[in-house]
């Protein structure tokens, strides 16, 4: 299959949030994640630093265990890198878990026991034999397009032949944060029996992000025997930059893919789309301090105006980079979207 190309503005969603970071609305109180004195990389006690020994296979991670102990798990090697924001960058190993917002600049209400909850999930899945990570490039490829190493598949089993979802989880196109809005999101899915996929995709720019979700839509069809999910009425997320790539992949899909059953867009202002566009589930907040709500609206009105059945789910305080909003008035929102998908599902 040949590779998916559009030509797409990827400096825009970068520029509009650097600019807006700095900027505050008035009328909203976005709580902060953290106490604003903690960094995450302040000096910890010896005995929540360092472990006395390695983690073991099926060792469970906490809050308390530190990065270093995540990328070190028996569990995860291979592929360790690929479960940060960025897997060609030096963390800091002594940040502990319970300050993992520190390396998720753009997100919000990072809740820790989610985190851990969805890497202990993995673990489990290792325990029990499965494999949890696939490249969808090939040696060849890879070794042709070095960058293309840096991309990949997480899979969240659900039952077998159950339809599947793939996120794609947001950061700007500077970073992938499927610590916050992908393992969470695939963990929920995948217990309410659909297949769920995580993507790790190339940083640095909406056109090459989108080319790797195409190429791994291809990759999950052309092995869904072995894989064991059905192709029909699979559904494609993301969230901000991710959510311009779900949208993207529904819009623009690749000659021989049936459309997505539906699409599922957190927090972005992407104002894209064709008159075929899937179904789309769209949720975001009156506080965003990096999208602009109106151009939210708008594209829900527009998408309307089309014939394009559309649910928008709008919330008050919970700003941007939310991910499943878990104590905030944006909790729940992932069980509307699984059920506007179902809703699709059984209309197909």
């Amino acid at each position: 299959m040949g590779v998916f190309q559009i030509k797409l503005n990827s400096l825009f969603n970068l520029f509009a949030l650097s600019l807006i970071l700095v900027m505050g609305i008035p009328g909203c109180q976005v709580q902060p994640t953290t106490d604003p004195s903690k960094t995450g990389y302040e000096e910890e006690s010896n005995d929540t630093m360092q472990n006395d020994t390695d983690k073991k296979e099926n060792e469970h991670l906490t809050v308390d265990d530190s990065i270093g102990d995540l990328l070190a798990h028996p569990a995860f090697q291979g592929f360790q890198n690929h479960l940060m924001p960025r897997n060609d960058s030096n963390y800091d190993e002594a940040m502990l878990l319970r300050h993992v917002d520190g390396v998720l600049p753009y997100h919000s209400h990072v809740n820790p026991d989610t985190v851990v909850t969805s890497l202990n999930y993995m673990v489990d899945e290792m325990n029990a034999g499965e494999k949890i990570f696939y490249d969808f490039y090939s040696e060849d490829q890879k070794q042709e397009d070095q960058s293309l190493s840096n991309t990949g598949l997480f899979f969240f089993r659900g039952d077998p032949g159950a339809p599947f979802a793939i996120i794609s989880p947001g950061g700007g196109f500077s970073y992938v944060g499927s610590l916050h809005e992908g393992f969470p999101y695939a963990m929920e899915l995948s217990k309410r029996g659909y297949n769920a996929f995580v993507l790790t995709y190339r940083v640095g720019g909406e056109e090459i992000a989108t080319e790797d979700l195409i190429a791994a839509i291809s990759y999950i069809v052309e092995n869904a025997e072995e894989l064991e999910v059905s192709v029909k009425d699979y559904s494609v997320w993301g969230s901000s930059a991710g959510a311009r790539m779900a949208a993207n992949a529904g819009s623009f899909r690749a000659n021989g893919f049936s459309p997505p059953a539906a699409v599922v867009m957190a927090y972005t202002a992407h104002q894209n789309f064709t008159e075929s566009d899937p179904p789309t589930f769209v949720t975001a907040s009156k506080c965003d301090r990096i999208v602009n709500i109106e151009a939210v609206r708008n594209r829900v009105a527009n998408l309307r105006d089309v014939g394009i059945d559309v649910e928008y789910v709008e919330f008050d305080n919970v700003g941007h980079g939310f991910g499943l909003g878990t104590g905030t008035d944006a909790e729940g929102w992932i069980e509307k979207a699984i059920g506007f998908w179902e809703m699709q599902m059984e209309a197909s």
